[in-house]
């Protein structure tokens, strides 16, 4: 059995009488060596250091160990922390976790917001731009003393300069510190002796947040862009689902992989665009919304990528030879494909493929109300032609 115990930056004085039990007649203890040296005299076990990288010391960590193995981490174990990963490697029943209280419940605390009303976001993996919102609220877990003034240089470069930020050092600890600024007034003066061990409470500002499929000026392109109505639709037919990854293929400004991503949780993306400047685009626009786009050279190039995708869209190249195939071919099974074609040539393509695999083909045309003189008339887009289907 792996106990993981929790323990605060106040150490063994804000321990549960029970966890305090477990690691008193604990024999191997495992952790970080900041969370080790809070122990005290009364924990006589071995204490083992994690080495770098760590997950392959998770995988043996039972190995020539008789009896229980003991862990400490960092407040709640199971909130982005160690407790989830031992869970997934050796299962629920194999694992037991006496839980502290955790860092976002502190800071919820020191600036008077709800827990259920607050976004948690960890960088302590993934990359900062991953805290970047249009609105709301969020505890951001820090990587190190420098996050926050990375964060800081990233809201006001993306057009959320007046963002409040409060950074919580050492939580619950005899050292805790709190310093609040806007987020312009943090990347100016950042300062220089901000604990590693701290957490962000950002409220984003100003609040543009909008749900839904976004307006077509939400994000810089060329005319290279699937437009809003057109993208509603294609994110029903795309049917995004929690976790899965999406190829975007021909992706222009990056709009259909930045909508599915933020359509659910753990939605990813990978964006092929040849063309150069549109890949920086691309990039601009995933990082102003925060979400999880990969940016890749022309298809199918570099298609060896994995893993393979749950579900592929193409937007643009349709009628490039071998492009379907080579989508279809590193499509899993079970997998959605949706394509959209607006020329005579890539509508040809749709139509043989439907023929051979089936699934739906259908027709959209739009029209908007545009002045006629002194009166309104309307005038259409070009009709758009979308295939999608399911591999079998």
């Amino acid at each position: 059995m792996i106990v993981v115990v929790g323990i605060g930056a106040d150490g063994m004085d804000g321990l549960a009488p029970a966890s305090r039990r477990e690691l008193a007649g604990a024999t191997v203890i495992c952790g970080s060596q900041r969370q080790l040296d809070l122990l005290d005299e009364s924990v006589t076990a071995v204490r083992r250091p994690w080495p770098t990288p760590m997950l392959p010391a998770l995988r043996t960590l039972l190995d020539g160990v008789e009896g229980d193995v003991h862990v400490v981490a960092s407040g709640d174990p199971l909130l982005h922390g160690v407790g989830g990963s031992l869970i997934r490697i050796y299962g629920a029943d194999q694992v037991a976790v006496l839980p502290h209280v955790s860092s976002v419940t502190l800071a919820c605390s020191r600036v008077g917001w709800a827990v259920q009303d607050t976004e948690i976001i960890s960088l302590v993996t993934d990359q900062v731009y991953a805290a970047v919102r249009k609105g709301g609220q969020a505890v951001v877990m820090s990587r190190d003393g420098s996050t926050p003034a990375t964060l800081a240089r990233l809201l006001t470069d993306t057009g959320r300069a007046d963002s409040q930020i409060t950074v919580l050092e050492q939580l619950g600890g005899p050292a805790e510190r709190r310093r609040s600024a806007t987020a312009k007034e943090w990347a100016a003066r950042p300062p220089a002796d901000v604990d590693d061990l701290n957490v962000i409470a950002v409220r984003y500002l100003p609040d543009e947040r909008r749900f839904g499929v976004l307006p077509d000026d939400q994000f810089a392109h060329d005319g290279q862009i699937t437009k809003q109505s057109m993208r509603a639709v294609t994110l029903a037919a795309l049917a995004p689902r929690p976790g899965e990854l999406l190829w975007d293929v021909g992706a222009g400004s990056g709009s259909i992989a930045i909508e599915w991503c933020r359509s659910g949780s753990g939605c990813r993306a990978i964006a092929f665009e040849r063309n150069e400047q549109r890949r920086k685009r691309i990039e601009t626009n995933a990082q102003s919304f925060g979400v999880n786009v990969l940016v890749r050279s022309g298809a199918p190039d570099v298609f060896d990528v994995e893993p393979p995708p749950d579900v592929v869209f193409l937007g643009g190249g349709i009628s490039q030879q071998g492009l379907m195939a080579a989508c279809w071919d590193r499509l899993r099974p079970g997998g959605r494909l949706v394509a959209n074609a607006v020329t005579v040539e890539s509508e040809a393509v749709l139509t043989q493929w439907y023929s051979r695999e089936g699934g739906e083909l259908r027709r959209f045309q739009h029209y908007r109300a545009e002045p006629v003189g002194g009166f309104t008339g309307w005038r259409p887009a070009m009709p758009v032609t979308q295939w999608s289907v399911t591999k079998a």
